[in-house]
């Protein structure tokens, strides 16, 4: 089984990235592979904040691995919280206070647009590859919902009543963004072993 070490330790995205890609691949996220590092995120756009982090990791290990940078892009807010989505509130802010800004900010707003955007930094051999995922929908009026993490509690997908935090991992792994990027590596992953 190939491995590939997952540049995070995020249990949530670790546990959703091993549903998506079932058995054919061993996942080790950082700590998993003995690394005890926090990789910087002080890029502008999700894309080069991906393969910091994956070019970090494969220098420190010569392993194949990957990482992941994803954000919720508002249209009203122009685009906001993006790259700073896990951090919006502030550097140690949790969850339910990034989500408190994002709705105090969205207070009065009618066009409620979003979209959450993943890309993937895969680097093979050396060689990095890049996929993009996205999952449109929009933001609600306020939190519902136990499951997820993140936004998932503000955010309605396009198609759904509910917001990420109501329908379940099973359900929002169908139709994530993350999904998405993951399931294009996984394609190109499998042509390769053909």
């Amino acid at each position: 089984m190939k491995k590939l070490i997952f540049a995070s330790n995020n249990a949530h995205k670790a546990k959703e990235i091993r549903a998506l890609l079932g058995n054919i691949f061993e996942i080790i996220t950082l700590r998993e592979a003995g690394i005890e590092i926090d990789i910087p995120e002080p890029h502008a756009t999700l894309e080069a904040n991906a393969s910091e982090k994956s070019t970090t990791i494969f220098r420190m290990t010569q392993t194949d691995c990957f990482s992941e940078d994803s954000g919720l892009e508002v249209a009203a807010l122009n685009g906001e919280p993006g790259v700073r989505s896990a951090r919006y509130a502030g550097d140690r802010a949790s969850d339910e206070q990034n989500n408190e800004l994002l709705l105090k900010k969205m207070e009065g707003v009618s066009k409620r647009e979003a979209r959450f955007r993943t890309v993937v930094s895969l680097i093979l051999d050396g060689k990095e590859f890049l996929f993009e995922g996205t999952c449109e929908g929009n933001i609600a009026l306020h939190p519902s919902g136990k499951d997820g993490f993140g936004y998932d509690p503000v955010f309605i997908p396009v198609g759904y009543q509910q917001t990420f935090a109501e329908i379940g991992l099973e359900e929002k792994s169908r139709i994530s963004h993350r999904k998405k990027a993951i399931a294009k590596m996984n394609d190109f992953l499998q042509a390769l072993q053909k």
